[in-house]
């Protein structure tokens, strides 16, 4: 390994492909390694049989759950935002012509007991149960406030500065109610707790426009897509665009150890007694447990099913939020359901995570609320990681360390991190004004 690169990314997780991708697209010189003989690293894709061996070691899946081969069930699920930033990285970087998408049915939201439709724009409002008729014009005002919102054109203001007016003072103007308040923070603008209330409004107001956009691009019933064969195809597809770009990536490289100079600074990264030189490292925090601190802990619950998410339009894929003050928690609970109809299980099955962030020390108790909605299921796992967040100075060591994955059901915090990296690795922005029809040709079933 003579050969010095500018960058070598240690790890094949999501967010370490999405960089590796973006840094070849740039015609970085880019040495892709991992530990594992498998893509994806703790958001790797597994079929039934790994899915068993994982979790219940020796024991063999029921025959009548179907084929080990009908099954992609994804250890971190995410859906993407139909006009977030993701899409917009896989068309930047052209990976979507390796991919099928398909739209997801529901969105839903946890309020008072019960799942109801999460509304997104003024006439959904008026038609939600979730609010009395007189909240329904506030919230409908609302809306439309936002739907006509143009950040460059203060016309659409009403002598607003969303930059000093907080959420709360904002929303307070309309006159909503805690209820409300509560599902359009949550299930709408997709906040994982309260502190945006105290925040600038604008942030707020362009999560809830990126909301409704998304809704109307693919005319369904959710602002969410999802690869067919689910996100294992993600790190195969960025895998693919790095090789044509000249990329190099090695799977089953032990050890994985990255080397320093006399200043601290990266100079490169050893395996079986080989040492390829490089400039900066790229990795998830298990590569650099001394570069890291633990921040939290998520739980989750997998579930197979046959049969949908009972209360929600027999949706064969859909997120449900349960925002934390429905539950008393400190942070939200997610649910998500995804099906044969997106080719990650077998016919008539589908495949049911609930996760949160952890706040107690038992797992099944902490996500009771997230299993009742499930009905009847026919297999249950439990599942618990630890997050970590990188503690050191990327500018002094060349070391960018990606922050763990959360409990999210949907992309938009992932994709923040994998910006902001990139941002400090290369010291710009990705461009992610692209055309979103370009999406389409490879979203024909759609």
């Amino acid at each position: 390994m003579d050969v010095e690169y500018d960058v070598i990314v240690l790890g094949t997780g999501l967010k370490e492909c999405i960089l590796s991708g973006l840094l070849s697209v740039d015609r970085l010189k880019v040495l892709h390694m991992d530990r594992n003989d498998y893509y994806g690293g703790d958001s790797t894709s597994l079929n039934l049989n790994q899915l068993w061996k994982r979790f219940k070691g020796d024991e063999t899946p029921p025959a009548q759950i179907g084929a080990s081969r009908d099954y992609n069930v994804d250890m971190v699920p995410k859906f993407m935002m139909a006009n977030g930033a993701l899409v917009r990285v896989l068309i930047h970087t052209g990976v979507t012509k390796y991919m099928s998408f398909k739209a997801v049915d529901g969105s839903y939201v946890f309020n008072k007991g019960k799942i109801h439709k999460v509304p997104s724009t003024d006439m959904e409002a008026l038609k939600s149960p979730l609010m009395g008729l007189f909240e329904k014009r506030r919230a409908g005002k609302f809306f439309l406030y936002v739907q006509d919102y143009k950040e460059n054109d203060p016309s659409t203001h009403k002598g607003y500065d969303l930059m000093k007016l907080t959420t709360k003072q904002l929303i307070s103007k309309y006159g909503l109610d805690d209820n409300t308040i509560d599902f359009i923070g949550h299930a709408v603008a997709l906040h994982r707790d309260d502190t945006y209330l105290s925040e600038p409004a604008l942030d707020t107001v362009k999560r809830m426009k990126l909301y409704a956009e998304s809704v109307a691009r693919f005319q369904g019933g959710s602002p969410y897509i999802y690869p067919l064969y689910g996100l294992g195809e993600l790190p195969q597809g960025f895998a693919r665009l790095s090789a044509v770009y000249g990329g190099t990536y090695m799977l089953n490289k032990p050890e994985c150890k990255v080397e320093f100079d006399s200043e601290g600074k990266v100079c490169g990264v050893t395996s079986e007694g080989e040492t390829a030189k490089c400039k900066k490292v790229v990795c998830d925090p298990s590569y650099l447990p001394d570069k890291v601190k633990k921040v939290g802990k998520v739980f989750r619950a997998i579930a197979i099913m046959s049969h949908p998410i009972p209360n929600t339009a027999e949706s064969h894929s859909v997120q449900i939020i349960l925002p934390q003050k429905q539950l008393g928690r400190k942070s939200d609970m997610y649910v998500f359901c995804c099906s044969y109809s997106h080719n990650v299980a077998s016919k008539g099955k589908f495949i049911a995570f609930v996760s949160a962030q952890a706040e107690t020390d038992n797992l099944q108790t902490e996500l009771k609320p997230g299993i009742n909605l499930l009905g009847p299921v026919d297999e249950l796992f439990f599942d618990t990681y630890d997050r970590y967040e990188p503690t050191n100075d990327s500018s002094s060591d060349n070391c960018y360390i990606s922050t763990s994955y959360d409990a999210t059901t949907h992309f938009e915090s992932t994709v923040m991190d994998v910006l902001s990296l990139y941002t400090k690795i290369t010291g710009k922005m990705v461009d992610l004004s692209v055309d979103l029809s370009a999406a389409s040709a490879a979203e024909d079933d759609m």
